[in-house]
């Protein structure tokens, strides 16, 4: 099976004694069913599992469960010989946001303490935002994303002990060696090939078959560009058009979404599209990145909603619509592919998986810089530029930034394919697989313990 770092995080969880109930949020497609059916049958003697979305085409045995009681009857007539204590039972609560009123019984399930609770969805951010009464208190929320790049070094057989190794010497800024380089960007371009949904990442390693992952992503993409089904038809068509604009959108030299370009429609702006977006984000199949004019720490104080870049969730999705099954692109280092995109994209959903906010920064005159995160340590914004070809120095934005004294930058941060650490007063230049470092928990140094990141 594949290595998922959040199946320790689920393990932890119920080892701590927490009676808050652990909600796993996050696309469709990324694992959250089977790491969940994982952990809770190795921890638990008993372990009962629901899909509600089933449920709501089928029986709609739950549809109708208002209290504990109710909700505990019907478990009975699924699973009853398995209700056994809150220590030995877990009820696995899949698709809950087929029906949101499960979301308030959270709270009641929890109180009455009879059993031990999991749960999981899609679309958890739009059916929160529309809870009349949401269980604050009661459950611990945490994303789940598709395979990192780390996870991903397991899955092709690397272990702890080397990706450990790996960290240690980004830490101390020592650069690889040619050999250990060339390894480490060939799994990274693989990485941008296969991406990291786990349907995709298995049928690599069973067929090493590109045209067969192709289809699993080709499939991945429909599925969620179709996945609008609690909207009207308009507006279900409006999310279609701007799901399948981002690749174009990310291959234009701003990359940023222009809210005319939508439906061709002049005047529009960013307020006419505002749940659409909402839904994109929240569904986890894109990942925004807001513009900041003014980067000053917190970013969020300074954040703009109407400039806005979206990425899709995975990388081996958009390397699949950009360039289809040919892997030269990718593999040979053609010189007519800009790979820039398709670099940003990875930075942007391992910076996402690792629990950073992210934003660009844009000025008119001053140029733009790729992301920006927040450094609670010194109270400033850390820039981060990514390049994909051998002009990686060349940075005058990133340089003009750093310069500015009323920005307060104490450090900045190149990611490109070069092998070789190096600093240059404030800008730090690093390969681009280093990103799989930079940690969410401990903002203030960007080197977590290993430990820590899950």
């Amino acid at each position: 099976m594949l290595k998922r770092k959040i199946a320790d995080l689920i393990e932890q969880h119920f080892r701590s004694g927490s009676d808050r109930i652990l909600l796993i949020d996050g696309a469709r497609q990324v694992g959250k069913t089977y790491i969940i059916r994982y952990v809770g049958k190795k921890l638990f003697p008993n372990f009962i599992d629901i899909n509600m979305l089933e449920d709501s085409v089928g029986s709609r045995l739950f549809e109708s469960a208002a209290t504990v009681e109710d909700f505990y009857l019907r478990v009975s007539m699924i699973d009853g010989n398995k209700m056994g204590k809150a220590e030995d039972t877990l009820i696995f609560i899949d698709e809950i946001q087929a029906y949101p009123h499960l979301l308030t019984l959270l709270k009641f399930l929890r109180d009455d303490h009879r059993f031990t609770y999991i749960a999981s969805g899609s679309l958890l951010g739009v059916t929160l935002s529309e809870t009349t009464s949401i269980p604050m208190g009661s459950i611990r929320k945490i994303r789940m994303f598709p395979l990192d790049f780390e996870e991903f070094l397991y899955a092709n057989g690397m272990n702890e002990f080397a990706v450990h190794a790996l960290q240690k010497k980004y830490e101390a800024q020592e650069s690889l060696d040619e050999a250990m380089h060339g390894k480490m960007m060939g799994l990274f371009k693989r990485y941008l090939l296969v991406g990291g949904l786990p349907a995709a990442v298995n049928a690599y390693l069973e067929t090493m078959n590109i045209q067969v992952v192709r289809e699993i992503q080709r499939e991945i993409h429909d599925y969620y560009a179709a996945d609008a089904s609690k909207y009207d038809a308009d507006r279900k068509l409006k999310i279609r058009r701007i799901y399948d604009q981002i690749p174009s959108n990310l291959e234009n030299k701003k990359k940023r979404v222009v809210a005319q370009r939508i439906e061709g429609k002049k005047g529009s702006t960013f307020a006419n599209y505002e749940d659409e977006f909402e839904y994109l984000i929240s569904s986890g199949i894109a990942l925004n990145v807001q513009a900041i004019s003014t980067p000053v720490f917190p970013l969020i104080e300074s954040s703009g909603k109407n400039l806005l870049k979206l990425y899709l969730n995975d990388a081996g999705i958009l390397t699949s619509l950009l360039y289809g099954s040919n892997i030269r692109a990718i593999l040979d280092d053609e010189e007519s592919i800009n790979l820039g995109s398709v670099y940003e994209s990875v930075v942007a959903s391992e910076l996402i998986a690792h629990g950073y906010k992210l934003y660009y920064y844009d000025n008119r005159s001053k140029g733009e810089v790729d992301f920006l995160i927040d450094h609670y340590e010194s109270l400033s914004a850390v820039p981060i530029e990514v390049k994909s070809g051998k002009d990686y120095t060349v940075h005058s934005a990133l340089n003009t930034f750093v310069k500015n004294d009323d920005y307060h930058v104490k450090k900045a941060f190149v990611l490109s394919n070069a092998r070789e650490i190096k600093t240059n007063g404030k800008i730090t230049y690093l390969p681009i697989y280093d990103v799989m470092f930079f940690g969410a928990e401990e903002a203030s140094t960007l080197t977590p313990p290993y430990s820590s990141r899950s």
